[in-house]
């Protein structure tokens, strides 16, 4: 079963320094039909003004990851962590039992265009963490580069949860699988350009939600760059 969900559905929040698209509930925007899909919890693709950010501030129990798109996000936290993500450069941060942490935009001239996501951890209170890795075009280019995973393969970060995130780069006649396991549910975000998932035209901000589906299928694709989530079947309440 394939799920699509347009780009301009999503909410939208201008506070001037920055513009925020969300897919899922935050903050002012509520959708009851939108809160999670599976254990993703959110997915803000964000563009924050050129000496701006977000002041320090706490999280926990969640597992949080930022995908820039181009500028550079300053991050600090709690854990004696400092330093500057651009694009291809991947962290995430555990913030199971609680962390506080800033992220600012430097530059005096560009603003910084990323997405910032949010998944359920796979238990409550674990110990904080936070890990950094660079992923360069050419692993992602034509082929399903893993980003994030429970076991730490194949190079990728370790996520707490029982998922698997790739990123993948698309265009002319590039094509690219994502197998998905019995029981196991898709999520693909358009970070930019457009492609065909699945036999579905996509557009940057565009996803694509699949349940009972063997694997997702990347083609066609048009200056794309999009994150697949091979993610398990869960009620959560």
């Amino acid at each position: 079963m394939l799920t699509l969900r347009r780009s301009n559905e999503r909410g939208y929040a201008d506070h001037g320094w920055l513009k925020s698209y969300h897919t899922f509930s935050f903050a002012g925007y509520h959708d009851p039909e939108h809160v999670h899909f599976s254990v993703l919890r959110v997915i803000n693709e964000d563009r924050v003004a050129p000496g701006q950010g977000f002041g320090q501030h706490g999280h926990r129990d969640m597992e949080i990851f930022s995908y820039v798109l181009s500028g550079e996000l300053a991050h600090r936290d709690t854990l004696g962590n400092g330093s500057s993500i651009g694009p291809g450069r991947v962290q995430i941060m555990t913030t199971g039992s609680g962390v506080e942490h800033s992220e600012f935009n430097h530059s005096d001239s560009e603003p910084v265009h990323f997405l910032q996501i949010w998944l359920f951890p796979r238990e409550r209170n674990l110990t904080p963490n936070y890990a950094e890795k660079d992923f360069t075009e050419a692993d992602k280019r034509g082929k399903p580069c893993l980003i994030l995973s429970a076991d730490g393969r194949d190079g990728s970060l370790e996520l707490a949860q029982d998922a698997s995130i790739y990123a993948a780069l698309i265009d002319g006649e590039e094509r690219v699988s994502v197998p998905l396991a019995g029981g196991r549910q898709g999520y693909v975000h358009v970070a930019r350009g457009r492609l065909m998932v699945n036999g579905e035209r996509l557009e940057a901000g565009d996803a694509l939600m699949l349940a009972d589906e063997p694997e997702v299928t990347l083609a066609g694709g048009e200056d794309a760059e999009v994150l697949v989530f091979d993610l398990p079947t869960v009620n959560l309440q």
